[in-house]
This record gives structure tokens, sequence and C-alpha cells, in this order.
């Protein structure tokens, strides 16, 4: 079954966990940057799992995307989880940041440009996207959408102790996260904003 052809108001359990988690697991490769995505808790979350992929040699640069400003901050998702990797021993000069833009489609359309200055997209042949798991499925169709196609994958979970696929059921937040989701990615698919995929 193809994603456009779901119905987002009739969702099963098992829908959600197909379209949000199947075949969602890291490859082990190693890529040329390591991309992160903002959020209000990327800092907690995804910044920790990203380090341990830099540190571990998975890939020497880490690319940093956001350009929210939540409460209580003055400052972007990026620039704030920059601060915090630099505090956390990753040397600046290793460090990426893309912060203009407000959400997951917006993330990448601005991070190949930030990509291409750096790197050059050219050069590009493999990114290790690190995301939520909810958020995973969103985050790699968005690369896939619109990045260059020769670009390969490797997608990591950050446990963000909530929407893993093995208890986003267990509990009111990672069911309404889970759910949400699946019925956002549905919708993009059939607006033709995200590649269309069988699941």
């Amino acid at each position: 079954m193809k994603i456009s052809e779901l119905n987002p108001e009739k969702l099963s359990d098992e829908d959600i966990a197909r379209l949000l988690y199947s075949c969602i697991t890291d490859d082990m490769k190693d890529g040329d940057c390591i991309f992160v995505p903002g959020s209000s808790k990327a800092a907690e979350y995804r910044l920790p799992e990203a380090i341990r992929l830099y540190k571990e040699g998975r890939a020497n640069k880490i690319l940093f995307s956001g350009g929210v400003v939540w409460p209580g901050s003055n400052l972007t998702e990026a620039e704030i989880l920059k601060i915090k990797a630099i505090d956390m021993g990753v040397p600046k000069e290793d460090i990426l940041v893309e912060d203009m833009s407000l959400h997951t489609k917006e993330n990448v359309l601005a991070s190949m440009l930030v990509l291409d200055r750096i790197i050059g997209l050219q050069n590009v042949n493999r990114l290790i996207i690190v995301t939520a798991p909810f958020h995973m499925r969103r985050m790699f169709l968005t690369m896939k959408t619109y990045m260059p196609k020769w670009i390969e994958y490797s997608l990591v979970c950050a446990n963000d102790g909530s929407t893993r696929a093995d208890n986003w059921f267990l509990n009111p937040y990672g069911r309404k996260r889970a759910e949400d989701e699946a019925k956002k990615i549905i919708s993009y698919v059939q607006q033709g904003i995200l590649y269309d995929m069988d699941i």
C-alpha cells in the first residue's frame, strides 16, 4: 500500500506503526555529515545522539538546522545546538549551522545551500539523519523529495522517551504525537508536497 492510499481519518494502530516506523533502522554506514533538525527539545534528545555518532567517527561534520526561537530563549534552535555541541567537545570548525528554517521542509531546503557552500552538494553522498522516532519518516521523505537524488541516508532515531516504535501507543502524549504526525504525512503526500512510497 502507498502512503497516498491511507485514509487519515481511519487509521489503525497498525497503520500508524507501519507508516511511521517500518524499515526505519540505522544501517551503521558512515556519512559526509550528520544532519540534525531542530525542535524545542532537540538539545535534550537529538544532540547527544548526534555527538555520539560524531565521536564514533561516523561523520566529521554536524549540520544543525532550525531558525525557530522558542519562549525563554533569544537564540535559534541551531544556535543553541551549536553552543551545546561545542561545550560537549565538538570543534566549531566541524559544525555547520542553518538558522533560517521554520519547519521540516525549510530545514531541508535551507540546509542544501549550507551544504553546498561548505562541502559542495556534489561531494555529499550520504547524510546521517538524527531526529525523534515519530519524526523520522517525514524527515526522510522530505530529504528524498527535495535533496539531490544521488544522496543516500542513514536513519538514526534519538530516544525521546515517548514516541519510539515500542512505546508510542502506551502513553497519551506519544499517541497524540504519532497520530498527528501520521495524518500530516498522509496529507502532505496527497498534496504532492512529499514523495509517495510503499509502506
